[in-house]
């Protein structure tokens, strides 16, 4: 591998010096087909698919390899359904991860035809637990997309399995609903599928933290304080905003089992980590 970065610099120096001894250098590069397999794989394996694909033109078995488009699939959709049939007649993880772009550029477009791409070419079974699987680890999803695919009446089982993949064990409440923000992105308004969120994640937040003394009740409501807490203090058109003592007075009611500390600490991090759901 040293060898073969030194021969990189001196590539890059060559490309500085004329057209004359860049070729002279790219000619000299090493031919990976001479290297030994294992060195030729991690080096082709820090190539995107695009550059994957450039570089079969010219090693057409390495670039094909088994193992290189198996660690391109799983990182851009660490689970589809397919994966478990690899012991099949005619697998290829390379056909299978253009199959997968394929259909999450579709999805990106339409969800519902995306969907059925995925159940045409049996990349992921038509099952809840399957598909909540597959966009919680899927990278590539537009997450407005998926909110709008979500959000409807008859999909909102599979955000029950995409939550039951979420860990938020030892994670302070505020934090913990970012990133399950970050993860399915929340509606521009309060409405059903708000509620059914926050439903979902309260209770999977305390089925993490069963030593915290909160039940599904309370951290419904804390979240929800949490959410108008955040817009009071980021809007530009709310002048008087709320104080740290109002917040705790206000949670404190509304939510049984929380003291001043507790909800102290809550305001703190909005005010100085910002919004929950940016």
């Amino acid at each position: 591998m040293g060898q073969v970065m030194h021969r990189l610099r001196e590539i890059e120096t060559g490309l500085r010096g004329g057209q004359e001894g860049k070729q002279d250098l790219i000619s000299r590069f090493p031919d990976l087909d001479k290297l030994p397999p294992e060195l030729s794989i991690q080096i082709l394996s820090t190539l995107n698919a695009t550059d994957l694909c450039l570089a079969g033109c010219v090693w057409e078995e390495l670039a094909n390899d088994e193992l290189l488009w198996h660690g391109l699939c799983l990182k851009d959709w660490g689970y589809a359904s397919i994966y478990r049939r690899r012991n099949r007649e005619g697998f290829s993880y390379k056909r299978i991860y253009l199959l997968l772009d394929e259909a999450t550029l579709t999805f990106n477009a339409d969800p519902e035809l995306g969907l059925q791409y995925l159940f045409d070419h049996g990349l992921v079974d038509n099952q809840a637990e399957e598909l909540g699987k597959f966009l919680h680890y899927a990278r590539k999803v537009d997450n407005d997309k998926k909110r709008d695919f979500l959000e409807k009446e008859e999909r909102r089982d599979i955000l029950d399995h995409i939550i039951k993949l979420q860990d938020y064990e030892n994670q302070f409440l505020p934090n913990a609903l970012r990133k399950f923000f970050q993860e399915t992105k929340p509606p521009n308004e309060r409405n059903s599928f708000l509620h059914d969120m926050v439903d979902k994640f309260a209770n999977r937040f305390v089925s993490c933290n069963p030593r915290l003394g909160l039940t599904k009740d309370a951290v419904y409501v804390i979240c929800f304080s949490l959410i108008l807490l955040s817009v009071d203090l980021s809007s530009p058109h709310i002048k008087n905003k709320m104080s740290k003592r109002e917040f705790i007075r206000n949670t404190r009611r509304a939510a049984q089992g929380v003291n001043d500390d507790f909800a102290g600490h809550l305001y703190d991090n909005i005010y100085l980590v910002g919004h929950v759901a940016p």
